[in-house]
């Protein structure tokens, strides 16, 4: 069985394992209506590898629950920011150091792994934009004095997370490898 999302209407009695799915931009998709949206427990890993280099990432993953604000796609030509697996990282653009995942429902787990300049705060919010958990990294470059290695793991597990949020504190950052739990 996949998890998929499905019409309001369409019921499902029976108990329903978590199951993985792999995001793949959808790029006819420009506009999405969340309530129309029943979401199975599952878990979601974000595919970064069939966007463009520097694609303006918003929308391309909204049919999977998630959204972005200030992000492009990017192919690090620059060694201290290396991708974790494939060659594809999301890039806090053209805001510095800021980037925002939005959550067209709540969900209970996000994890995603940061390479960042300066020290980096990922902050989870409810629907009433009220702070539910933090988690931080220090700066983390490849090739730098830090004693942190690049593509630090940054989570947080805590009900009903509507938005995340990514601070550097007026420095780069780049996130890999992200996934969240409905």
């Amino acid at each position: 069985m996949q998890c998929s999302l499905q019409l309001k209407g369409i019921t499902h009695h029976d108990f329903v394992e978590p199951q993985a799915t792999i995001a793949s931009p959808d790029r006819g998709v420009t506009e999405f209506d969340s309530n129309l949206l029943v979401i199975r427990h599952c878990s979601v890993s974000v595919n970064l590898e069939d966007l463009n280099c520097f694609e303006v990432v918003e929308h391309q993953f909204c049919q999977y629950g998630i959204t972005f604000k200030n992000a492009i796609a990017l192919h690090p030509s620059n060694p201290a920011y290396p991708p974790r697996s494939g060659c594809t990282v999301l890039m806090a653009a053209p805001k510095n150091g800021w980037l925002e995942a939005i959550f067209l429902q709540p969900v209970g787990r996000f994890r995603c792994y940061v390479t960042s300049s300066q020290r980096t705060i990922m902050s989870a919010y409810d629907h009433q934009d009220r702070l539910i958990g933090k988690s931080t990294s220090e700066p983390n470059l490849a090739g730098s004095d830090s004693e942190f290695s690049p593509n630090a793991p940054l989570k947080i597990d805590a009900p009903n997370i509507s938005r995340i949020t990514f601070y550097a504190f007026n420095g780069q950052l780049t996130l890999a490898d992200l996934s969240f739990e409905f």
